[in-house]
């Protein structure tokens, strides 16, 4: 490993570690349960939503907000809204009306340690806190900031967004998708959301819109290398590292990347997206260091 990488490696470790910690204290102090009927709600959430998974999308928040300097702690919030409403869709995700999976994050799925309607409930809950959190003048003092957080994680979330591409996902198990058909399927299920989190970083630095474009390009191009990987993980990955069932989307007889691509090319194309996407950040100097290390991580990250 040449020194630019272990450096960037290093940043990365870094960081996660410290996102990962402030997101679950924030998550333990938003959470906290009420001595009331509402307790199994409250526990539910907190099941899906604290010590688990990789904190991809607030590490982006925080990322893209270092990039122009701002307070860590406003990105911290919009980190939990986010990754509240990223929560949501895997309960939602994971019940047996979708993809009726046993584990996420290596541990039961909400409708198994709990029940299906307390799952409903737990994932419905999540998605108005992440909105209820970002609308708090605790994420920012700048209203207008905070209702353009608003409208784009509703974009990102909604059926231009994460709820539309999950609908051409189910769809996918009875279509036959093209590669550009299963290209829009995942930038609207998985892209979607990594374009909000790294736009959020411009937004709460109140760049404007056509500031953010070479950010814009880095999240659409990580994006899709994030889910190429993800497609070559279901293929070949360890479930006990990627702590969910894999294999399943050959089973259900979705195209994906790697059977429309071949293992090697897609293989190669995620490569090739995690060097555009750092291309993007050109103009930028050191303080993309976190970026540009998140990029190359989301296609080595375990498998």
């Amino acid at each position: 490993m040449d020194d630019d990488l272990a450096a960037g490696s290093c940043i990365l470790a870094d960081a996660q570690d410290e996102v990962a910690d402030g997101i679950d204290r924030l998550f333990e102090q938003l959470l906290t349960v009420p001595d009331d009927p509402r307790e199994r709600l409250y526990r539910a959430m907190r099941h899906a939503a604290i010590a688990g998974g990789k904190r991809l999308r607030p590490l982006l928040v925080r990322a893209a907000g270092d990039l122009f300097h701002i307070d860590r702690t406003p990105s911290l919030r919009v980190g939990a809204a986010v990754e509240a409403m990223h929560v949501y869709s895997l309960i939602h995700d994971d019940l047996p009306c979708m993809d009726d999976d046993d584990m996420r994050r290596g541990k039961p799925t909400v409708h198994r340690a709990f029940d299906e309607a307390t799952a409903v409930l737990a994932g419905d809950s999540l998605h108005a806190l992440a909105f209820e959190w970002l609308i708090d003048p605790a994420t920012h003092a700048d209203p207008f900031v905070r209702a353009e957080l608003v409208q784009e994680l509703a974009r990102a979330s909604g059926p231009a967004g994460m709820a539309g591409g999950q609908m051409m996902d189910l769809a996918a198990e009875t279509a036959n998708f093209d590669l550009r058909t299963v290209t829009r399927l995942q930038q609207l299920k998985t892209g979607a959301l990594i374009g909000f989190s790294v736009e959020a970083g411009a937004i709460l630095a109140r760049i404007p819109a056509e500031g953010r474009l070479p950010l814009r390009g880095y999240a659409r191009d990580i994006g899709l290398a994030f889910q190429i990987a993800d497609d070559i993980m279901d293929v070949e990955g360890d479930e006990a590292l990627a702590g969910k069932a894999l294999h399943k989307d050959d089973a259900a007889g979705k195209a994906t990347f790697v059977t429309l691509m071949g293992l090697e090319r897609a293989r190669d194309q995620a490569t090739a997206l995690v060097e555009q996407a750092t291309a993007h950040l050109a103009g930028f100097g050191e303080e993309a260091a976190l970026l540009r290390a998140i990029a190359r991580y989301v296609v080595e990250r375990d498998r």
